[in-house]
């Protein structure tokens, strides 16, 4: 499997560009779908901003196979964002009678009023995508998976979206940890062993802990045979340098 699948990540809300909220959600999308051979090739924080969602929607549905966005589907005034997708590809959007039926149990015997049914609100033609933590559901529109912004719901609602992922070829990595040698030392070395593995691409995380500095270097490639081979040469490339490899 050669194909190289990608994604997008949208990542939409105020309080993430302001602080308020850190976010987790990126990284657990990611690792999420490095074993289904999708590579994450740009992520976004966005403003609760119409244009600037609808807009970003757009762009990155023609750039990645899958889209994700976080964000922005929940009851109140500012949770624009099933209106920004329904505008990004032209199409309606109204209260859907199945994704009610979900929420109406969940509201038994409170009010169910205007706000909580802005979450059945659904663009045309999207399928749901379950929520089994709080039971608001997401959707699909076309590459683009809707979820919600808190992180334990959102990665919930991932379990009904893997079987809509077509992944590509996977993305393998090696590291090799070292001790006494810095990313000075070690930039040239690298460099020629990156250019003598083709599609192998290297990263080095210099470090200094308790007195003692050093270097990780992680190579990354969808051709196992050629990492490992990347793998053999930086291990000799540490001893060259008067390293001590860790591991």
């Amino acid at each position: 499997m050669t194909k190289l699948v990608t994604a997008g990540v949208i990542l939409i809300g105020d309080e993430l560009l302001s602080g308020r909220t850190q976010d987790t959600n990126l990284g657990m999308i990611a690792r999420w779908l490095d074993p289904l051979g999708v590579t994450v090739g740009e992520a976004r924080i966005v403003s609760d901003d119409a244009d600037t969602i609808r807009e970003t929607v757009k762009s990155f549905s023609q750039r990645f196979d899958y889209v994700f966005t976080t964000g922005g589907i929940g009851p109140t005034h500012d949770d624009i964002t099933a209106d920004c997708i329904a505008a990004a590809f032209g199409l309606g959007i109204d209260e859907r009678e199945d994704a009610l039926a979900i929420l109406r149990p969940i509201y038994e015997g409170r009010d169910f009023n205007a706000a909580r049914r802005r979450m059945a609100r659904i663009p045309d033609g999207a399928s749901l995508i379950a929520n089994p933590v709080s039971g608001a559901p997401g959707f699909q529109t076309k590459n683009v998976f809707t979820l919600a912004g808190v992180p334990r719901i959102m990665k919930a609602m991932l379990a009904d979206v893997e079987h809509r992922i077509e992944g590509g070829a996977k993305l393998f990595s090696r590291t090799v940890e070292s001790q006494g040698i810095g990313e000075g030392d070690a930039a040239a070395p690298l460099a020629a062993i990156e250019a003598g593995h083709a599609g192998v691409s290297i990263g080095s995380y210099p470090y200094f802990k308790d007195g003692v500095h050093g270097a990780n270097f992680v190579a990354r490639s969808r051709d196992l045979a050629v990492l490992e081979k990347a793998e053999a040469a930086l291990r000799v490339m540490v001893k060259q340098l008067g390293g001590v490899e860790l591991k």
